[in-house]
């Protein structure tokens, strides 16, 4: 066996030194064919392989069984180069068929030959040689499937048809790339060495089986260098880019920059010189987390604040290393001391992170001059465990109250009396009562009316006594509800005058002042007595017991209690009944009705009454005024002839003086 060197058609099969047939990786399904090729100086020879089942005892060892040792066609596996430099063609292998008589030709078929790609390989119709006919790219395609066979002239199969498989080999034509050209990481500051930051990936086009497409990473560049121009790693095999500075160092308050740029280079064939690169840039941002207590920029604030105003009274100001405008910079601002009433409150200003110190209740500068308040500031987000909030935290506000002219105040406010409606001209109605807070002042006062809607009321300007000017009535549109409401002012003296209103409501008790009257004015009756009848009732803007019960009768006019006859029907109604028949007219009824006031108020008055025709339930009042319409329609036509008469005689009169 010396010499013997073995030819396999599988690219999953090898012989080994010891003359077995050895699967180089497993064999997944039964149906394999394959080709073995022996060959020494003297002698060649071929045996079939036929894959049936599972394998034997050692599942990476299958036994040769001879197919045949005559004219067996045997495609070998071949391997071409991609890129391969004119001229073309160029021979790749050959085919081999023991015992190949002359009048036998070669063919092959497939993807590459005859099919698309077309004509790509093309075979010695008498030799076997295989020949390449153009330069290949192996990312295009890899590798190519062809079918061999052998005809005699005639074009009978003699041989095949077998398998060709021709392998593109790789060559690093392709350099790593990135999927981007800019990557973006971040890492919190103070973290340990050796924290992962962001992992930077190319990719290889060239074949991943060879070094052509093993890729090794590093860092050429950053920037800035400072302080340490290594204070990041990439791990050559993964990618993945480390801190390496202390965790001391990494303090993004005493860094130069918040944001390093690292340039990254990607080279194939293990990062040897000889490999291909590609370059992208990584962009790490240094993010900050609350190790910095805010500090206020002064220990002592003052303010001066006029008394009886609201709002912003002074702002603080505070310093913050942290990064602006996140948690750990927002201030939060508390009044720890000093506000028992809850005269202040304080906000952050969201714009420059001071606190508003307002004024949200007005201060009294008689009460109290001076105010001392003890402020807190922390920040929305917790400090790290090794840093806690200090002296520098807290800080003292003098407020000092601003002396001014106050106006002066009534007391009580509304004031409240009680008034009849009917007291006399000038009486007196309610003493006005003011003081003036400015008690370290010596200031008088002045009143004066400031809204007496019905023009009833005068005031005293010094003592400050309401009295009528007018007479008062309850039944007035300006009373409402019983209640009569006028406003005053009073005035001091001081330097710049200061004024302050007051509320008098005046309750009125009702007056019997007002006569009772029959509502509704207008009635209808039916001709016939037997349906002639009608409820009036009786009204009175006074109230109880000036009102109702009311009265109500007849007048006193001779003849009417034949005619008609009102009965009681209850405290506010009477009935109207008509005892004879009348012809349909509208006649007045005069009434008689009185309150139950004392002393009572009797009122004399007419109603309308409409005398109709009734009939199956419906009234008909269109005639009941016909013979006073007939008269006024006459009139009226008397009237229009007369005016067209004297008309005609202005115009004789002018004719005959022209």
């Amino acid at each position: 066996s010396l010499g013997l060197a073995f030819e396999v058609s599988h690219p999953n099969f090898q012989v080994d030194q010891e003359m077995n047939l050895v699967a180089r990786r497993d064999v997944m399904d039964s149906g394999t064919v394959m080709f073995i090729h022996g060959v020494n100086e003297h002698a060649d020879d071929m045996a079939q392989v036929d894959i049936v089942g599972a394998p034997p005892r050692s599942p990476q060892t299958l036994r040769i069984q001879p197919y045949r040792s005559k004219r067996a066609l045997f495609a070998p596996r071949m391997h071409v180069n991609e890129n391969m430099e004119p001229p073309f063609p160029k021979v790749i292998g050959t085919v081999m068929s023991p015992g190949m008589e002359n009048d036998h030709i070669f063919h092959m078929t497939g993807s590459g030959a005859d099919q698309d790609p077309k004509g790509v390989f093309t075979i010695n119709r008498v030799t076997g040689e295989v020949s390449v006919s153009q330069e290949l790219d192996r990312e295009a395609i890899s590798s190519y499937t062809l079918e061999v066979s052998v005809t005699d002239l005639s074009g009978k199969l003699v041989e095949g048809p077998v398998a060709l498989l021709v392998d593109v080999n790789d060559q690093n034509d392709n350099r790593p790339i990135f999927k981007e050209t800019r990557y973006a990481g971040e890492v919190l500051e103070g973290s340990p060495t050796g924290t992962v930051v962001m992992t930077m990936t190319a990719e290889d086009a060239d074949d991943p089986r060879l070094q052509n497409a093993v890729l090794r990473y590093n860092i050429v560049r950053q920037s800035p260098d400072k302080p340490s121009p290594n204070m990041f790693y990439i791990n050559p095999e993964s990618g993945n880019i480390v801190t390496v500075i202390s965790p001391t160092l990494l303090d993004r308050e005493t860094l130069p920059t918040t944001q390093y740029e690292l340039e990254i280079v990607a080279q194939d064939m293990k990062g040897r010189d000889v490999g291909l690169t590609g370059t992208a840039t990584a962009t790490i941002t240094i993010t900050d987390k609350n190790d910095h207590a805010p500090e206020f920029t002064h220990s002592l604030f003052q303010a001066n604040v006029d008394e009886g105003s609201t709002g912003v009274a002074v702002n603080l100001t505070v310093d913050d290393r942290d990064d602006p405008a996140t948690g750990a910079w927002r201030a939060i601002y508390s009044i720890i001391n000093g506000d028992p009433t809850q005269n202040f409150e304080i906000q952050t200003n969201p714009d420059n992170n001071e606190g508003m110190l307002s004024v949200v209740k007005p201060l009294d500068y008689e009460s109290v001059v001076f105010h001392t308040l003890l402020i807190k500031v922390e920040n929305e987000d917790p400090l790290v465990p090794d840093v806690g909030y200090g002296s520098s935290s807290t800080a003292t506000v003098h407020i000092t109250v601003l002396d001014v002219n106050e106006g002066p105040v009534f007391f009580p406010d509304p004031l409240q009396v009680t008034k009849m409606e009917n007291i006399p001209l000038g009486s007196f109605v309610a003493l006005l009562n003011a003081t003036d807070p400015d008690v370290l002042q010596s200031q008088s006062i002045r009143f004066a009316v400031l809204r007496d809607p019905a023009n009833w009321l005068s005031v005293n300007p010094v003592r400050g006594t309401v009295n009528t000017s007018a007479n008062l009535d309850r039944e007035s549109p300006y009373v409402h509800d019983n209640k009569y409401t006028a406003i005053f002012m009073a005035t001091d003296n001081g330097s710049r005058p200061a004024s302050g209103t007051g509320t008098l409501v005046i309750h009125l008790e009702d007056y019997n002042d007002n006569a009772p009257y029959v509502h509704p004015s207008v009635v209808r009756v039916c001709e016939d007595t037997k349906d002639s009848v009608v409820i009036v009732g009786g009204r009175d803007r006074d109230i109880h017991p000036n009102a109702g019960p009311f009265k109500i009768e007849l007048g006193k006019q001779p003849g009417l209690e034949k005619t008609w006859k009102v009965s009681r029907v209850n405290n506010t109604h009477a009935q109207i009944m008509l005892l004879q028949s009348m012809k349909r007219a509208n006649y007045q009824l005069p009434l008689v009705v009185t309150d139950s006031g004392l002393p009572p108020l009797s009122n004399s008055t007419e109603i309308k009454v409409q005398v109709c025709t009734c009939k199956k339930n419906r009234m008909d009042c269109s005639s009941a005024g016909s013979v006073r319409s007939n008269l006024m329609m006459l009139l009226a036509l008397v009237l229009v002839l007369l005016l067209v008469c004297v008309v005609c005689i202005v115009c004789i009169v002018c004719m005959c003086l022209l």
